[in-house]
């Protein structure tokens, strides 16, 4: 079995690493943590008869090139890299677990919250340049709080604010009423979340219906004071848009994990004082790495009867 994985954060990882060489003592991982561009990804999985991958773009074309493929076991969540209709036509098999790394993405959507109401951000970033700025920001107890997308994540991120007692706005595509009831969620319209809601994070898949979601004009919908998070994926919400947003004071602030293009180059964008930006984190902590890792793992033993 020629077991391939794309994904560096898998394949550094030394637990991950033990734990696939035990099953699969040949496998071969991307231990220089190589970013491959479209035929450099070519080239390493062609000969593959399974892959595990994170982030990397597995295209019709790129399958057609692995003639050998079986089985495409995904670590991570987001099956949006990978194209399953091609899949299907080519008999590979998918191995998957949602909502494996939820509380890890949850953890940051409150962190960057909390980092945008205690003014926690800005104040640290000035502090470093020597001024002393004592705006305090406000408490996140007791806030508007909109949550699009109530999947896995979502709900964690509800969860979480629950102490808080915030009130929270929530929309889905899937009518989910009973959970909305038992957790004292109000659901409503996107519209509405964006144009009432202190704070709106976002926690959909990036597909048809979710690209550039959030536009220039969905921006100036929302309250000056309002802050947007998009911890889920890149091209939910348009960046130019954004930019032009947070430099006209549209919006207070928004903080971003996920981008259109990965790594992001428009620095003048990244350097917005009122942007929060990390690297596509989100789902990164150290147990969710693992357990993403071992799931991962997991579909690959079950497919091999192992």
């Amino acid at each position: 079995m020629n077991i391939v994985a794309t994904s560096p954060s898998f394949s550094k990882n030394k637990i991950l690493q033990d734990e696939i060489y035990k099953y699969f003592p040949n496998a071969k991982l991307n231990l220089e943590g190589k970013r491959f561009n479209k035929n450099e990804l070519i080239e390493y999985i062609k000969d593959a008869d399974a892959l595990i991958v994170g982030l990397e773009n597995i295209t019709k074309e790129v399958l057609d090139s692995c003639s050998s493929l079986k089985i495409i076991s995904k670590y991570g969540v987001g099956l949006n890299n990978i194209d399953l209709e091609a899949c299907k036509k080519n008999d590979i098999a998918i191995g998957w677990t949602g909502g494996v790394n939820k509380l890890s993405v949850a953890e940051m959507a409150l962190g960057f919250m909390l980092m945008f109401a205690r003014n926690l951000y800005t104040t640290s970033n000035e502090l470093k340049k020597g001024s002393w700025n004592k705006s305090g920001g406000f408490q996140l107890s007791g806030k508007t709080i909109g949550v699009i997308g109530v999947g896995h994540i979502g709900k964690e991120v509800i969860r979480l604010l629950k102490p808080f007692g915030c009130k929270i706005y929530v929309n889905d595509i899937i009518n989910q009423g009973d959970y909305y009831k038992e957790n004292d969620l109000e659901e409503t319209s996107k519209k509405q979340i964006f144009q009432i809601c202190d704070i709106v994070t976002i926690h959909t898949p990036h597909n048809d219906i979710t690209d550039n979601m959030v536009d220039i004009e969905i921006l100036k919908n929302m309250k000056r004071s309002a802050y947007i998070l998009n911890t889920a994926r890149g091209g939910i919400i348009n960046e130019i848009d954004l930019k032009c947003a947070l430099q006209n004071n549209i919006i207070a602030g928004a903080a971003i994990d996920a981008y259109t293009e990965e790594p992001p180059t428009d620095q003048e964008f990244l350097s917005l004082p009122n942007l929060i930006c990390t690297p596509h984190i989100g789902g990164n902590a150290k147990e969710a790495v693992e357990a993403m890792g071992m799931s991962a793992i997991e579909h690959l033993k079950g497919y091999y009867n192992l």
